[in-house]
């Protein structure tokens, strides 16, 4: 009956649109899956940083399936230190973390948890979420190989918690990020400011309403290192960055917090009073590596001397010991290059992290000033 009041060129429009639009779906289907389905495939947990670059990717292309059921067991596998005496007497001689299974640092054990926390939020498993938060405390707590609480980690879980409508939990949050002791420069008073400022609006009786937004600026800066013998504080080692952090910000909406803190966790790395083992098998490795330096010197001075030695014992013009000089002292000059790589710092680390995230209550990302004029490219990821 219908069809009969409708003309026949109206029906064939119709049938198109909703052929398009359902074209559309499948296609829009086929390019969602596939994202997914490849880093599937890509995980392979025998390689701890690429699993963990793999799951930061998975977060943003919103696998949230492939973050709950491969987080947990990346946190649980790669958390634990395994004391070999065969493998750490080795490594003494090879550069470092050659033989040593990578173990996460508290805030990447942190940032795992907060992960598997905004995905269960975002498929709708508020209670696992909260598992996840309260685990994350666990994460930061507990005296393990690497430990120590950061301030970016109890920034996102104070969101996430009010986000879950917890704003006694968030509270716990806002007021350890606002006491912090790591907080110390001049700089983090802004981020004191913002933390104490949520802390009096709940104990004004603020309830959960407005959303928080969360957005990841950049991603972290390539670590770069030298030998310094005096001065340093993590053995002989300068670590820097090769591009400066983002400076905080705070405005009425929101919060920018970089990741500098946990490059410190990475710069500490050799410290006596953190890693005890690593600093003491550093600076055995000193002397191997002066000894490793030597063979090309001994090598290249022997052939100089046995190069010009030939040459005039059979009367030659000088062509010979020439050639010796420059062999020689192209492989004294390897030297350097053998004592770095002796030398080397495991400076390994999760690298797909962001450089700094804000965390803002305004709908509109233009509207939120910790965000306008920023060069490095932003991306929404709660």
């Amino acid at each position: 009956m219908i069809h009969r009041l409708v003309p026949r060129h109206a029906r064939v429009t119709i049938c198109l649109v909703i052929m398009l639009v359902g074209c559309q779906s499948a296609e829009l289907l086929k390019q969602e899956r596939p994202a997914c389905a490849e880093i599937e495939r890509a995980l392979d947990l025998t390689d701890r940083i690429a699993t963990l670059n793999l799951l930061a990717t998975a977060f943003t292309e919103h696998c949230h399936d492939l973050v709950t059921k491969y987080g947990e067991q990346a946190r649980w596998e790669f958390r634990h230190k395994t004391f070999s005496i065969t493998k750490e007497t080795a490594s003494v001689f090879v550069p470092e973390g050659t033989f040593i299974d990578y173990v996460l640092e508290s805030y990447e054990r942190g940032y795992l948890s907060i992960l598997l926390a905004a995905s269960y939020l975002h498929v709708g498993k508020a209670e696992e979420a909260k598992v996840e938060l309260r685990q994350l405390d666990h994460e930061l707590f507990t005296p393990l190989y690497n430990f120590g609480e950061d301030p970016v980690n109890l920034l996102l879980s104070a969101v996430l918690w009010e986000q879950l409508g917890e704003m006694g939990e968030a509270r716990v949050d806002w007021l350890r990020l606002r006491d912090l002791a790591t907080l110390t420069k001049e700089k983090d008073a802004t981020v004191r400011q913002f933390a104490g400022r949520r802390v009096t609006a709940i104990d004004a009786g603020e309830e959960s309403g407005t959303e928080w937004h969360v957005y990841a600026l950049g991603e972290f800066p390539q670590l770069d290192w030298d030998l310094q013998f005096f001065g340093s504080t993590a053995g002989y080692f300068s670590i820097r960055t090769k591009e400066n952090f983002l400076p905080s910000c705070v405005s009425d909406t929101g919060l920018r917090l970089s990741t500098e803190a946990w490059f410190d966790k990475v710069a500490m790395r050799h410290s006596h009073a953190y890693h005890p083992l690593l600093n003491m098998q550093m600076w055995i490795r000193l002397p191997i590596g002066v000894t490793y330096s030597l063979v090309p010197v001994a090598a290249g001075a022997g052939i100089m001397v046995g190069g010009c030695s030939i040459d005039a014992a059979g009367n030659g013009r000088g062509g010979l010991c020439a050639l010796s000089i420059y062999a020689g002292v192209a492989l004294m000059r390897v030297a350097p290059q053998v004592l770095e790589g002796t030398l080397r710092p495991d400076l390994r680390h999760w690298e797909r992290v962001p450089a700094a995230f804000v965390v803002t209550r305004a709908s509109d990302q233009a509207q939120e000033s910790c965000l306008t004029g920023v060069a490095l490219p932003t991306k929404k990821l709660m």
